[in-house]
């Protein structure tokens, strides 16, 4: 027994925990503890286990210097005006930014888009920390204006599922904006379309972040009229931001224009040391990539030039294409389309096949369902060192209450917890990490190396 175990044993007399529920976990397990020495023994050592996660539950939680919330120029309200008295840097001076209402920011709540009743208190939790991707933000000088509508749970590609209502399409009323960044693109397109036309725009930003597992960011952008980008995993920290699955984690900026998302990810970018996603390739935030420069540099020179992509060649992924219930008209027009501009730019226009991609959605789907629920309803962490947002606490396990209240906003909620119940008890073992193994064998296909993958040195 450990000496941690040991210790306490001292305290566990406090324990309610008996031989019976000792079995009835046994059961849980198909199991039966015969004897009655077992079924004692191992009461001690979980009366331990109790007292020791007691220990931590009862400790003060830890706020690490980096995400403490910085000192602002005025109060931190729900549409708010904050801002550094002291930036480090200038990058996004007097600019306005959103943040999507799963990523923390102190000070404000944390709604996930789900009706309060559904966290663990009944009312909705306020951030004690500001995300990473935040205090980077503060600290180049740009205004936080509030938090974002978000699709409830971040599981819609639509914009009608937020506990705070529907988010009309800044474009068309009575259309949808997309989602689950639905807040977030139409607050920066609703920025753009104001100069434009004549209306009550109510409050607006140029800026956004949106979080991103399968197209949070980019489709309602694009539904929008606006940019967004899903960085490469890894390079921005999801650290303070709620998780659906660690492995399709992405925080991205969103803008009206590529130089603003270019000068938004240069700011978000970089090592955190908190997020167990970033890797050796991501860069500490003193040696990030300088987007804006970059672009600036490109716009020039292709400005000068008859044909800007002559030096390019564009790859049409044919499988790409092949989408269930996409007409053959549409089909043909958007890849038409792409072909003819790219064309006209100068660049040469290619075929590509990856027959593997036509996998990926059930890879995909494999991969991340069987534990999603975990993640994403009860804030477990991945297993690997990470820091989680302490605050935002959902109800669990859920009741009947829960489940009618996810049925009424967001059926595919239910869903999710459904998923991981089937595949923990009714699937076969083995399923999710083999999904993984099947993400290595795909990304080699498109590098172009096949089922070997990536290179990674040589046996003997």
């Amino acid at each position: 027994m450990s000496q941690s175990s040991m210790s306490s044993c001292q305290v566990s007399s406090r324990s309610n925990l008996n031989i019976e529920d000792i079995q009835v976990l046994a059961s849980r397990l198909n199991a039966k503890l015969i004897e009655e020495k077992d079924a004692q023994d191992y009461l001690t050592v979980l009366r331990s286990f109790e007292a020791i996660m007691g220990t931590v539950e009862n400790a003060s939680d830890y706020v690490p210097t980096e995400l403490r919330p910085q000192a602002s120029t005025s109060p931190r309200t729900c549409w708010c005006h904050i801002q550094s008295p002291s930036p480090n840097t200038d990058l996004l001076v007097g600019r306005t930014v959103a943040i999507k209402d799963n990523i923390s920011v102190a000070g404000l709540p944390t709604t996930l888009g789900v009706p309060a009743t559904l966290f663990s208190h009944g009312s909705y939790p306020v951030s004690d920390v500001d995300s990473s991707v935040v205090s980077r933000i503060l600290n180049a000088g740009a205004i936080i204006k509030g938090t974002s509508t978000c699709e409830s749970f971040c599981a819609s590609p639509l914009s009608f599922t937020s506990a705070s209502g529907l988010v009309h399409n800044p474009h068309l009323r009575n259309y949808t904006s997309g989602g689950s960044s639905s807040g977030s693109a139409v607050l920066v397109a609703s920025h753009a379309l104001k100069s434009k036309r004549s209306g009550a725009w109510g409050e607006t930003v140029e800026l956004a972040v949106g979080s991103d597992q399968a197209g949070s960011v980019r489709i309602p952008a694009s539904y929008c009229g606006i940019y967004g980008l899903k960085p490469t995993f890894g390079l921005v920290p999801y650290t303070g931001a709620v998780s659906m699955t660690p492995m399709i984690d992405h925080l991205g900026p969103m803008g009206s224009t590529l130089e603003d998302v270019a000068i938004l990810l240069e700011v978000m970018a970089g090592y955190d040391g908190f997020d167990p996603r970033m890797s050796p390739e991501t860069p500490l935030p003193s040696q990030t990539t300088p987007y804006l420069s970059i672009l600036s540099t490109l716009r020039h020179e292709i400005s000068s030039s008859p044909r800007p992509g002559k030096d390019f060649r564009v790859g049409l992924l044919e499988e790409s294409f092949s989408l269930a219930r996409v007409s053959d008209q549409v089909r043909m027009t958007v890849t038409r389309t792409a072909r003819d501009y790219f064309k006209a730019a100068g660049a040469a226009v290619v075929g590509v096949s990856v027959p593997m991609h036509l996998q990926g959605p059930a890879i995909w789907t494999a991969a991340t369902r069987p534990s999603m629920s975990s993640h994403l309803c009860q804030g477990l962490p991945s297993g690997h060192l990470s820091y989680l947002p302490g605050h935002a606490r959902l109800r669990w396990p859920p009741s009947q209450s829960t489940l009618d209240t996810l049925k009424a906003n967001n059926p595919a909620v239910v869903n999710i917890l459904l998923s991981e119940l089937f595949a923990r008890n009714m699937a076969t073992q083995g399923l999710e990490a083999k999904a993984h193994r099947k993400v290595f064998e795909l990304r080699g296909y498109y590098c172009g190396q096949g089922a070997a993958g990536p290179a990674h040195g040589c046996r003997d």
